[in-house]
């Protein structure tokens, strides 16, 4: 059995979150584990309303506030130990992280 380890960064600073998927590139580099990725998505550009009273009043508001927020996507084949050391490290604020472990089945003969 093989597991793959994904890993989903997402921030709406994008040098930050560029030298976090180098450390881990770095990280899968080093130890020779199989690291697929960084998948870019497209940035995601995010609107958040804001209003002068409580009550919503949508004629008294404010200019919206506007961030775009990126994302990386990343997989670790096996390697269980590089997966466990990038689930393990400081990331900076700002940074949001997933983690997930999907256990793979080889074709094997029953």
């Amino acid at each position: 059995m093989t597991f793959v380890t994904k890993i989903l960064l997402q921030s709406g600073d994008r040098p930050a979150l560029d030298g976090v998927v180098s450390d881990i590139r770095s990280i899968a580099e080093r130890k020779g584990a199989e690291l697929k990725g960084p998948h870019s998505e497209p940035p995601d550009r995010k609107r958040v309303p804001q209003y002068k009273t409580v009550s919503g009043d949508e004629s008294r508001q404010f200019k919206s506030w506007e961030y775009t927020v990126y994302t990386r996507k990343l997989e670790i084949v096996g390697h269980n130990e590089v997966a466990r050391r990038v689930a393990d490290l400081e990331f900076p604020p700002g940074i949001r992280v997933e983690v997930e472990l999907e256990q793979i089945e080889g074709m094997g003969l029953a």
